[in-house]
């Protein structure tokens, strides 16, 4: 469903950035998986220069409705309904109708994202859809992959109305202690 992605390695910036917050020099030097594991978990202001793209060919406009109720450290370019550009009455378009769908988000968007999109609480199109971003980001940087959580990874518990059950499980266990493993 993701026809193309964009990554630029920034983290040497990310680094500096990171030093300027306390005011030490800073060469910019390739920080450690460890240090980059840090600052993600922490999500200090400075991972807000790492920027990742992508576009959904083909994802259902309800589907795209989810992701647009995303406004901070995002940014969204759907492929217009209009009568008047397309030809078809928009009024009569089903939901699931597709549309394209180009986003461009920093590490706290991603992060925060999925926190609710990878939530088994999520619509499963939804979460499907994200994963696939998911999996897209952790093919350029798994470090950044591996603090795209669900909400109850992120927190160490489920926080939602109805559990589906996913903390009480020895699998939820393993995942918690994955996340918060730095190395």
């Amino acid at each position: 469903m993701i026809n193309w992605t964009e990554y630029i390695d920034v983290w040497p910036k990310v680094k500096r950035s990171a030093r300027t917050t306390i005011s030490r020099d800073g060469n910019g030097t390739y920080p450690s998986d460890s240090w980059k594991k840090t600052i993600l978990l922490a999500e200090h202001s400075p991972i807000r220069r790492i920027r990742f793209s992508w576009r959904w060919e083909k994802l259902k406009s309800w589907v795209s409705v989810h992701f647009v109720r995303h406004k901070q450290g995002i940014e969204h370019w759907i492929s217009t309904q209009r009568s008047d550009r397309t030809g078809v009455n928009r009024d009569k378009s089903p939901q699931d109708t597709p549309v394209l769908h180009e986003c461009e988000a920093n590490a706290q968007a991603l992060i925060f994202i999925s926190r609710r999109r990878l939530c088994s609480q999520a619509s499963p199109e939804t979460r499907e859809a994200w994963k696939e971003v998911k999996e897209k980001v952790t093919a350029v940087d798994p470090v950044l992959g591996s603090v795209m959580v669900p909400e109850c990874i992120y927190r160490g518990f489920c926080p939602e109305f109805h559990s589906c059950g996913y903390a009480d499980t020895e699998a939820f266990q393993q995942a918690l202690a994955e996340y918060r493993r730095k190395e």
